[in-house]
This record gives C-alpha cells, sequence and structure tokens, in this order.
C-alpha cells in the first residue's frame, strides 16, 4: 500500500505519523498522479493546530494529509477529464494527497510541467510562488515604484521578491539580520526585523506586500500614504481592512501556475529550493518550516 504523512487529530508534532493509505481514485474531472515532490509550506502545521482557512467550512476528515502543492506523473485520468493523458508530467495543489506517495488533482488547479523545470522545483510554485505572484500582481504598481516586503526570506517572500524585481520594481525585503545576505542576494534592499525596523526602512514605500501579520502588519500600514496598496498573505482579511488594506486575492485556475512557471524557465525566478527531505523525513521537513527559521523553500522528494 502507498504511503503518506498526515496528522491524526488537531495538536502538535506528536499528531503526525508515516502511514499506509488506500492507494485514490480519480473521480469526474480529476487526476490522479504518482508525487515525485512536495512543497512544504507553513499553512501546513498550521492546519494540523486547527487553522481555518479564509472561508473553509466544515469539518476535517481525519487522518488529513499534509501538504498543498505537488508535482508528478499522470497514472490515472478521471471522466470527462481533457489536455491532460497518462505519463503526462504535472504539477497544482491537491485534492487528496501532499506528503504523499499518489495524490488527486483537480484539472482546475494543475498545469503541464515545462521539460526545463525539474519535479523540485516545480513542487514550490502552486503555493508559495502563485501566493507571490498574486500578490504583486495585485499591488500594481507601475515600474520603479517601492515594494516592502515583509518575511522576505521565507518561501512565499523569496518569491515575491524576485517576482517584485522582475516587474522593474525597487525592493525592500524585512526578515531576520541572520537573513540578510540570503534577502540581499535576491536583489533586495535589506531591513532587520525587531523593534523599530520601520525606522530602518531606506526611503519612502509605495506598496507592502505583507506575508507575516500581526504587529509587523500593523507597524508596516504606517509607512503608506494610501493604503489601497497594503496587500496581506499573513493576515485574516478582517485584520487588514481595518488598517485600510487588504487580502491577497489567489487566482486558484492554471493560469498562475503556467505564468510562474515561465518565470523559473525563463530565468526570472529561481524558487530557491534550500533543503530537501525524503517523504520518510517528512516530519523533519515540517519542523524546519515550523521552527521559522527555513531560507527559501523546503521540500520533500518522493523515491521512484
Amino acid at each position: 500500500m502507498p504511503k503518506a504523512y498526515v496528522f491524526t487529530r488537531y495538536g502538535g508534532p506528536e499528531v503526525e505519523a508515516l502511514v499506509e493509505v488506500e492507494r485514490p481514485a480519480p473521480g469526474a474531472g480529476q487526476v490522479l498522479i504518482a508525487v515525485r515532490a512536495a512543497g512544504v509550506n507553513p499553512v501546513d502545521w498550521k492546519l494540523r493546530t486547527g487553522y481555518r482557512r479564509p472561508g473553509e467550512r466544515g469539518e476535517r476528515d481525519f487522518p488529513a494529509y499534509f501538504g498543498n502543492e505537488v508535482a508528478g506523473v499522470v497514472e490515472e485520468v478521471g471522466e470527462g477529464v481533457e489536455g491532460f493523458a497518462v505519463g503526462d508530467e504535472v504539477f497544482g495543489r491537491p485534492v487528496v494527497g501532499g506528503y504523499s506517495e499518489y495524490a488527486l488533482l483537480s484539472v482546475d488547479l494543475i498545469a503541464h510541467k515545462p521539460a526545463g523545470l525539474s519535479f523540485t522545483d516545480a513542487a514550490t510554485l502552486p503555493v508559495a510562488a502563485v501566493t507571490a505572484y498574486d500578490g504583486i500582481r495585485q499591488l500594481d504598481l507601475p515600474a520603479g515604484a517601492t515594494v516592502l516586503i515583509t518575511g522576505a526570506g521565507g518561501g512565499v517572500g523569496v518569491a515575491a521578491v524576485q517576482i517584485a524585481r522582475a516587474r522593474g520594481l525597487r525592493v525592500v525585503g524585512v526578515s531576520s539580520e541572520a537573513k540578510k545576505a540570503f534577502v540581499e542576494s535576491l536583489g533586495a534592499e535589506h531591513v532587520p526585523s525587531g523593534p523599530g525596523w520601520t525606522e530602518r526602512v531606506p526611503g519612502s514605500v509605495d506598496g507592502v506586500y505583507d506575508l507575516v501579520g500581526g504587529e509587523v502588519l500593523a507597524e508596516a500600514a504606517t509607512l503608506l500614504t494610501d493604503r489601497t496598496k497594503l496587500v496581506t498573505a499573513g493576515a485574516p482579511p478582517e485584520v487588514v481592512e481595518k488598517l485600510g488594506g487588504s487580502r491577497v486575492a489567489r487566482v486558484r485556475t492554471s493560469e498562475g501556475l503556467t505564468a510562474a512557471a515561465d518565470l523559473v524557465v525563463d530565468g526570472s525566478l529561481d524558487p530557491r529550493v534550500t533543503r530537501t527531505f525524503p517523504l520518510e523525513r517528512a516530519g523533519d521537513a515540517l519542523r524546519a518550516v515550523e521552527d521559522g527559521h527555513a531560507r527559501g523553500k523546503i521540500v520533500i522528494e518522493v523515491a521512484v
């Protein structure tokens, strides 16, 4: 039986387990893929604690799969699927599966993987890179403007800095002092986080893309004269709306996936995968992100 890394109830790392599961069967409009790589994101451990995404309803079934972005090879196609066939290399958001040997994906949230894109890099795009792409596009700043990105050293931040730079923006990246060289290597001007960080921001700011939330978001808002240019992926809508900004509007279609892949292929975006782990060490991969010290992206690679 195939294996998957799951959580058996809400809680901490003690509720995680690598277990054997039934191989999923694709329904109408779905494909089953053999997973080659799965991206690791903060939302993964947050969901384990009981966090609900904005608008999410209903009870979660246990055991619940970890993982929200995968890349792999199509094994089966469901009824009514067009444009995808067995053997195609694809990536996207799983409906079932994630840190697993097999996953189900809806054709609405899947894209063909370009030949020049590795499975490992492709697995970083559906959540991190597409979230970054959506946020920078939503700000819609003109070339030459300045965008400030909080959490610039994390998975989404790494992509956001590079996408902003590709659009001709000046980027100020806020992160820990330990990530200074890393953030600067992406093309951003670094501002160390911590008390009084807004006083260290060089020059004026035209837009903010917040990936942290909390007090950092509130402090970042004070840097703007036009609060409509405040976008967050780190706080709920009701929090940022009180500050005059908005939650990032996710475009959950294949369009964003393809756009992100094209940026990697043309050299505008380097996913900066800094560590990989086998499926058997999925817990270690998750700890690397949950501890908050990871630079770039962490990916789980599934052996063929």
